[in-house]
């Protein structure tokens, strides 16, 4: 999750877990806490694959974040005589401060490696946005409240365990949705069949109502839209091609490796100005992605893997945001695809099959 977000977080357990007195000191070792495992930021690795695949490894392990936790509890009992009054309460705060982190950020699709080093595999579930105002808002109102009133029985009996509750209850129903949208994409009728199809379904920008479902199979990939407030299923299926014979001709060069594994398969390749280039096409949509890389170069022998050279990242436009909006309360045969808003900047697509309220109404 952002930053903020992993802020309020760490604040609000922390204040939970003190007595009374030290519930606003809490909120700053809480924040702090909450801030330390995305400090991973700050080290940079010999390639931009390696900058995106290490993130969220080591700072977000439950292996180690609890021995974390354990030597910076000692420290500050040592150096803060407030912690030392109440250790054992200090203890769980500094503990659930750090572990709740990555367990956070195990609900986005980026991916986050709970189990590194042992099994280094990113988990990502995919729920939850990377930013979702519905998830931070009772933490932020929480941290609010205790810095005003902090001092008040009723903060810690009520307010702050109240705050966690709603939160989580939004994390089980944003996992609760996305199998429901799942389950609808895999029961379409219309939904474009491949034997060795693989589907996933991830939330739009800042809601958990809007859900881009995304089909990954052998030299193409399949995109669809499904609003939980206007569809039935998935709609429209939209087909783009990706250059996976090209990737087999440098199936042996490090990044490219990295990222396929890195991204349990859901990758894209296409060939842009004489070079390779792979998108991570779980953050993003077509054909904005968030992170692509260029890994081999055309020469007169075929294809020549090259150093990966992250791509500039394309911002949405404002007519993409206004699209994600619209979607949100039409059907999607009701409205111009997300491609179609951006076709002056979109590869070619071929269409699979559509389906939808629109073109299902129209054959009933």
């Amino acid at each position: 999750m952002d930053s903020v977000t992993q802020l309020l977080l760490g604040a609000t357990v922390a204040a939970a877990c003190v007595p009374a007195a030290q519930r606003r000191r809490a909120l700053l070792y809480g924040a702090a806490l909450g801030t330390l495992p995305d400090l991973d930021v700050l080290v940079r690795y010999a390639d931009p694959v390696s900058n995106m695949t290490m993130h969220r490894s080591y700072t977000h392990s439950l292996l180690l974040l609890p021995w974390l936790a354990l030597a910076l509890w000692w420290l500050a009992r040592r150096l803060d005589g407030r912690v030392a009054e109440h250790p054992r309460r200090w203890l769980l705060a500094f503990m659930l401060a750090l572990v709740t982190h990555p367990l956070l950020d195990a609900f986005t699709i980026y991916g986050t490696q709970l189990w590194w080093p042992i099994d280094p595999t990113p988990v990502g579930l995919g729920s939850i946005f990377i930013i979702d105002p519905l998830f931070t808002l009772p933490l932020l109102l929480a941290v609010l409240w205790v810095v005003l009133r902090g001092r008040l029985a009723t903060v810690g009996s009520t307010v702050l365990p109240t705050a966690l509750g709603l939160s989580s209850a939004y994390l089980l129903w944003s996992a609760v949705a996305q199998q429901y949208v799942l389950t609808q994409a895999r029961n379409d009728p219309l939904r474009p069949r491949h034997p060795e199809a693989m589907l996933m379904a991830t939330p739009a920008p800042l809601n958990t109502l809007l859900w881009r479902v995304l089909q990954r199979q052998p030299g193409s990939y399949d995109e669809a839209y499904m609003s939980l407030l206007a569809d039935a299923a998935p709609s429209p299926w939209l087909r783009h091609p990706s250059s996976d014979d090209q990737g087999a001709k440098i199936d042996a060069h490090p990044p490219y490796q990295r990222m396929v594994w890195f991204t349990h398969g859901w990758y894209g390749l296409r060939e842009l100005d004489d070079q390779l280039v792979l998108s991570d096409l779980r953050m993003g949509s077509e054909p904005l992605y968030v992170f692509s890389f260029a890994l081999a170069q055309r020469d007169d022998k075929g294809w020549s893997p090259i150093p990966a050279q992250q791509l500039a990242v394309d911002r949405p436009t404002a007519s993409m945001l206004s699209w994600l909006s619209e979607r949100l309360l039409n059907p999607g045969d009701c409205l111009p695809s997300a491609d179609q808003m951006l076709a002056a900047q979109a590869p070619v697509t071929t269409p699979a099959p559509a389906s939808g309220q629109c073109l299902r109404a129209l054959a009933e």
